[in-house]
């Protein structure tokens, strides 16, 4: 028996939720194991920056509008030592679909060196709730910046919304204008640890949204961004390509990596969930750069909020553990709250987020994604390492880490069937046995002091 093993559960069928579970039996000739796992500690592989969500106008206007008590609770949720310790995180330059409408840092069309940019409608709530994060994390907050479309002006359409793309004469502007968000949230006090050179490059959206061909995101990079950020300094921060979804994520990665004039810009490939699993096209990507990082940069469950669905949380487990188990480093959410709608969201496009709220009596509706994305982020932190696990039974999941220091691997077991299974834990010759009940994850910390 395994006298440091500790185990956490959450479970559908019962209130346990990240609950500390005992005992462990030893195993035993009656017991019938329906899997074996194993945990390879000499097998280690990538090291993990971490897990967060993201901080959206929407978000923070909900936020904005709650008592201390409610802010302070939701701060701790995410990012407290008692919560799910965030320590990633992901936010929009200019207006998003989780904005409370279109806006640009730059409105005025004749401002080509972008004198007039302001983030004057981020202070309104926005960088408050970014600060307020920051101070709970002590600022060991790793904050990405994605554009979701240039300013109208800049663009063949003329709008922000409907997809449409950058004109040619606005390039040079149009990547200095990352270079000046950067300068000015940094002005604010909050350092800016990377950007992507475009959210979904590749959809035509009812909200704000602009088309690149990979080519033309390829050439963007190496002509006018990538210079850009070393001629304003911005050199450090990790400038991530794609992030879409895993479909196409090869052929994306490809173009813009195997030129070696933009490839040296690039940190990593970012990519998203709405088109299907495809885990092993995010191991393709790994085995053909293994020089770049692979971060997950957004994810939420479409249509709505969702409120009390399981299968919102097994969605969540599904997809971090097959995209760890695949070298990703990094694994990001979508909004931190939203209204009883799914929303505020300017063109209607309602989804669920780990913590809802009820805005007329400021209850917060804690979602499963919320406890099932705690099983890996407040056990799994930055600087830990996967390691590779062997799980005999293909209706579980499983992902396990080891500490920066070998202190304790970290294993993670989904059930996501709607029967219990018996597994038998296995880690350089400590052998444990327990019970996954039905529906269910547990978090398995093993001390090897």
């Amino acid at each position: 028996m395994n006298n440091g093993l500790k185990l956490f559960i959450t479970s559908k069928n019962s209130s346990k939720r990240i609950f500390q579970i005992s005992p462990v039996k030893t195993p035993n000739k009656k017991t019938n194991i329906s899997s074996k796992v194993t945990v390879e500690t000499n097998k280690v592989r990538q090291e993990i920056l971490g897990f967060g969500g993201s901080f959206t106008e929407s978000s923070s206007s909900i936020y904005k509008k709650l008592n201390q008590n409610k802010k302070e609770e939701i701060i701790e949720a995410y990012f407290g030592q008692g919560g799910n310790k965030y320590s990633m995180a992901r936010t929009h330059i200019n207006s998003c679909d989780f904005s409370l409408g279109n806006y640009a840092h730059v409105e005025k069309e004749n401002d080509p060196d972008l004198n007039t940019f302001s983030l004057e409608r981020n202070r309104v709530s926005l960088i408050p709730l970014i600060k307020d994060a920051l101070r709970k994390r002590k600022n060991k907050i790793r904050i990405m910046a994605s554009p979701w479309s240039p300013p109208a002006w800049m663009k063949t359409t003329g709008e922000m919304n409907f997809g449409g793309k950058l004109k040619d004469e606005y390039k040079d502007i149009w990547a200095d204008y990352y270079c000046k968000f950067i300068e000015h949230y940094e002005d604010e006090g909050i350092p800016m640890w990377g950007l992507s050179v475009q959210n979904e490059p590749e959809a035509k959206q009812t909200w704000d949204s602009c088309l690149y061909t990979a080519e033309e995101e390829r050439d963007f990079v190496k002509n006018h961004l990538g210079p850009s950020l070393e001629k304003h300094n911005l050199s450090d921060k990790k400038l991530i390509i794609w992030d879409h979804n895993r479909d196409v994520m090869v052929e994306r990665a490809r173009t813009v990596l195997n030129d070696p004039e933009a490839a040296k810009y690039v940190w990593g490939t970012g990519f998203h969930w709405y088109c299907g699993d495809h885990f092993d096209n995010v191991q393709q990507v790994h085995d053909e750069f293994p020089d770049k990082q692979l971060i997950f940069t957004e994810g939420c469950q479409e249509g709505g909020p969702h409120i009390g669905s399981w299968d919102l949380g097994e969605r969540y487990a599904t997809s971090i553990i097959n995209d760890l188990n695949r070298w990703t480093v990094a694994w990001i959410d979508w909004n931190l709250i939203l209204n009883e709608k799914g929303g505020p969201n300017h063109v209607g496009n309602y989804c669920s987020a780990p913590i809802i709220v009820n805005t007329k009596s400021q209850e917060l509706l804690y979602q499963s994604s919320y406890y099932y994305i705690g099983h890996f982020s407040r056990f799994i932190m930055p600087g830990d390492k996967i390691v590779n696990s062997v799980n005999t039974n293909k209706n579980i999941e499983v992902l396990s880490s080891i500490k920066n220091d070998e202190s304790s691997t970290q294993t993670i077991i989904l059930n996501k069937n709607d029967v219990a299974i018996e597994v038998e834990y296995n880690r350089d010759q400590i052998k444990s046995v327990f019970t996954i009940p039905e529906r269910s994850i547990i978090t398995v910390v093993d001390s090897h002091i």
